[in-house]
């Protein structure tokens, strides 16, 4: 199931679609150098393509962490991706503000997992009548999001998908729970399989999320597989460096081979 978004390419080729791009806006350049590279891959395998960037990191494990570059500069960055690459955009909203503030530069609100049983939100950004796309919470059983997605749509707004981000193991760990992208599929609504936020290790004694990475790749494939209809990636040309998220975020340079194996396994079960 494809969403209906706006300049959204290649939804008719059968294929997964995409919502990619690092975890925060930290420069212009930064985030146009991410862009171009995604459209030319997405291009290349006509995969339906979203741009995502946080405007703002509003969760933070500590407060010296890096939140952003200022929220209107950060939209304003996001605007210019979107005109002129022609591509739609998502972008993370944390309090009912600011569902209206980025419903004016955006595409796909999301709602953070933390943040998806948090109704006054989900109501906020049903209301303005862009795609609401609301994480799974780590604390919730897939049967549960059921109540999330009536908030939206009782409140007006039938525009809404679903993303699975992983669910808690213990303290320091999350696992994917497979089994929960058909049950969350039967609400009609697209379902989506976060990868790199799937492998966090959240937690950890320093302040600092952990991750595994190098496993984006084999739960990529169990997703697909399993018949997810999009993915949800945060990539960067240097990972280490990123100011967010860096972790667990796959290297930009890794990109195009991962899709064009997704694309592969795709075709193989459709």
């Amino acid at each position: 199931m494809i969403p209906n978004i706006s300049n959204l390419k290649y939804t008719d080729k059968n294929n997964f679609f995409l919502l990619a791009g690092p975890c925060v806006v930290e420069s212009e350049k930064g985030v146009f150098e991410i862009a171009e590279k995604i459209v030319e891959i997405t291009d290349k395998l006509q995969i339906p393509f979203v741009f995502k960037a946080s405007y703002r990191k509003a969760n933070r494990s500590r407060l010296d962490s890096f939140t952003g570059i200022g929220d209107l500069s950060a939209l304003k960055i996001l605007e210019k991706v979107k005109e002129k690459l022609n591509i739609p955009i998502v972008t993370d909203i944390h309090t009912e503000e600011e569902a209206v503030i980025a419903a004016d530069y955006a595409d796909v609100l999301q709602i953070p997992a933390f943040l998806c049983r948090q109704t006054n939100l989900l109501v906020a950004a049903a209301k303005t009548g862009k795609i609401v796309n609301i994480k799974k919470g780590q604390f919730l059983a897939p049967s549960s999001m059921k109540f999330a997605i009536d908030k939206v749509l009782e409140s007006g707004n039938e525009n809404v998908m679903i993303t699975d981000r992983g669910t808690m193991f213990g303290y320091q760990d999350l696992i994917i729970d497979y089994r929960g992208i058909p049950e969350m599929q039967k609400f009609g609504h697209p379902v989506i399989l976060d990868l790199t936020h799937s492998l966090q290790q959240p937690n950890q004694d320093s302040g600092v999320t952990g991750g595994k990475p190098e496993l984006i790749e084999t739960v990529a494939r169990a997703g697909i597989a399993v018949g997810v209809d999009g993915i949800f990636i945060e990539t960067h040309p240097d990972p280490a460096n990123a100011k967010s998220d860096g972790a667990n975020m796959l290297n930009l340079k890794y990109l195009e081979e991962l899709l064009a194996s997704l694309v592969k396994i795709r075709k193989a079960i459709v």
